[in-house]
Parts: structure tokens; sequence; C-alpha cells
């Protein structure tokens, strides 16, 4: 029997659009791992080199409020900005993200991602800690 690791991430088949299921043993961890799917899914590169570090403060209604608020965030910030980010310092109070976010420009991506969305949307507490499915419009 093979044993599921504590935090990762695992494309799913989905109609027509992309899903990750997504585990981690806290909320933060959850993010993080979402966020390292979605840019394994875009097939980002990062150029080597010259690192950025953004502050990053986001509230939201509930918890997946806060997952679709941050990839959300990364999705605007690669479209618009050219950033992608490897790593992540986040902290969570009740329905409020903060923290900072570190990556490099992107160098190469081959797939585009329209939009995160709530479809069938909800973080659920196991013996582990929290696993959810994401669903993205592509």
């Amino acid at each position: 029997m093979i044993e599921k690791q504590s935090s990762g991430y695992l494309e799913i088949s989905h109609t027509a659009d992309w899903a990750l299921k997504v585990w981690a043993p806290d909320l933060p961890g959850l993010l993080e791992q979402a966020a390292y799917g979605m840019y394994a899914l875009l097939q980002i590169q990062l150029q080597p080199g010259g690192r950025y570090e953004c502050p990053l403060d986001l509230e939201a209604e509930d918890a997946e409020g806060l997952l679709v608020s941050f990839l959300s965030e990364l999705l605007y910030l690669t479209e618009q900005e050219g950033l992608g980010f490897d790593a992540f310092d986040l902290a969570i109070e009740g329905c409020h993200l903060s923290g900072r976010i570190i990556g490099a420009p992107v160098e190469s991506q081959r797939k585009e991602i329209k939009a995160v969305t709530y479809h069938n949307l909800a973080i659920q507490t196991t013996q582990q800690g929290l696993e959810t499915t994401i669903v993205f419009d592509v």
C-alpha cells in the first residue's frame, strides 16, 4: 500500500476544466500546495537568478474564500506582472491571510488558466489535516 505524503497535490480528471486534489496538515500548507499545483498545471518555469519578494494581505469570508483569493492573486501576478512564486511565508488568523511570497520572473509558461473557481469547493478536515479539490476554468 502506498502511503500519502503529509502535503501535496495531484491533478485529477475533470470534464472541461482542470482540477487538483490538494492536502496538507494546515491551511497555510494547503494554500502553498495549491499554488505549487497551479504552477505545475501552467507548466511555468522561473528565471534563474534575481528573486522578488511581495507582501500579501488578503481577507475573505471563509477558508475557501482565502484559497480562491490567494490563487487568484498569484494568477494575476503571473498574468499582469510576469512573476511566479515558489516560496511562501503565510500566516492565517481567522479569515485574514498575511505574509510574503517569493519568486522570480516567469521564463516560460505553456498553458493558461482563466480563473480559479468555487465549483464544489469545500475544505474538508481529515485525520491527516485538510484536503480539498480545486477546479480551474481553462
